[in-house]
Parts: structure tokens; C-alpha cells; sequence
């Protein structure tokens, strides 16, 4: 991977509950081998659990601290599912490299997922490294995204409701 492309100098975030602890361990090596700075957002216990991380981590993403983070659960459905509540926030599951590079080219998807119970060591390795390689490419994609944005909006609660 090379990190002297547009992700030199950038900090991923890696979070994970504690079904994806083991893969988020191997997760960060990969990308510290690889000259890539990393913020551990946990955990390994039971407490909190991976709502809470997925959140955590979901906001900074959103605030801008974050151009790009990795959450990691049993599944990785149920962290997808919670960052993707998050306004602004496009997070994606994927468990081979032709999802994490579409989700990157296609769906300008900021946070990858994926499922310890569910994906190896090794394929997780590759399915970073295809996400991380990857830009949102734009086109006919961008006014799909706009679209989303749109809904979102509509979607969206006002204060106290």
C-alpha cells in the first residue's frame, strides 16, 4: 500500500466491541506495518458495547477528525448499522475486495465494517488495503450520494422531537 498517496499523514480510527477485538488487533498491525497512523478506539471488554463504539467513533468521522475509520463487530452488520445513524456518515460492510473498493469508488463510504466472526486474518488484510486504496470517484455516483443526502435530510428529527 502506498501511504505516501492521499492518505499520507492521515490517522485511521479502529474500533471494535468485544467480538471483533482479535481482528481489530490484527486490523491496526496491518496498517502500523504499513506506515499508517492509527487511534484505537477499543475495546476488549463486554462494556461498552458496539452501539456505543460504533457512535463514538461514527462522530468523530462526521466532526472531520477522522477522514476514514474501521469498526469491527461479530457481524459487522451491527456497527454499520449504528454509524450509519450518524448524519453524514456513510459506513459500509465488506468482506472481499471488490465491496471495499466499490464502497470507496462508488459510495464514497468513509467507515469500512466488517465481522470477526465472519471474515479471516488474511482476507481482512486485503480488504483494507483495497478500501484504503480507493477514492470516491464521482460521476453518475455523486448525484446518487446528493440523493442520500437529500433523504437524510428529510429524515432528519428537529431538536426535542
Amino acid at each position: 500500500m502506498n501511504t505516501t498517496g492521499p492518505l499520507s499523514g492521515t490517522t485511521i480510527a479502529v474500533g471494535s466491541d468485544d467480538s471483533g477485538a482479535s481482528l481489530r488487533h490484527v486490523v491496526i498491525a496491518h496498517l502500523r506495518e504499513r506506515g499508517v497512523a492509527v487511534d484505537d478506539f477499543g475495546t476488549d471488554a463486554a462494556d461498552p458495547p458496539y452501539p456505543v463504539i460504533a457512535e463514538r467513533v461514527a462522530d468523530q468521522v462526521a466532526a472531520g477528525v477522522y477522514a476514514r475509520a474501521i469498526l469491527i463487530c461479530g457481524t459487522g452488520i451491527g456497527v454499520c448499522i449504528a454509524a450509519n445513524k450518524v448524519p453524514g456518515v456513510y459506513a459500509a460492510l465488506a468482506h472481499d475486495v471488490f465491496s471495499a473498493r466499490r464502497a470507496r469508488l462508488s459510495n464514497n463510504a468513509q467507515i469500512l465494517t466488517m465481522g470477526a466472526l465472519v471474515i479471516g486474518p488474511g482476507p481482512a488484510r486485503e480488504v483494507v488495503d483495497a478500501w484504503l486504496a480507493h477514492e470516491f470517484s464521482g460521476g453518475r455516483s455523486a448525484a446518487k450520494l446528493a440523493h442520500i443526502d437529500r433523504m437524510e435530510a428529510r429524515h432528519a428529527c428537529a431538536p426535542g422531537q
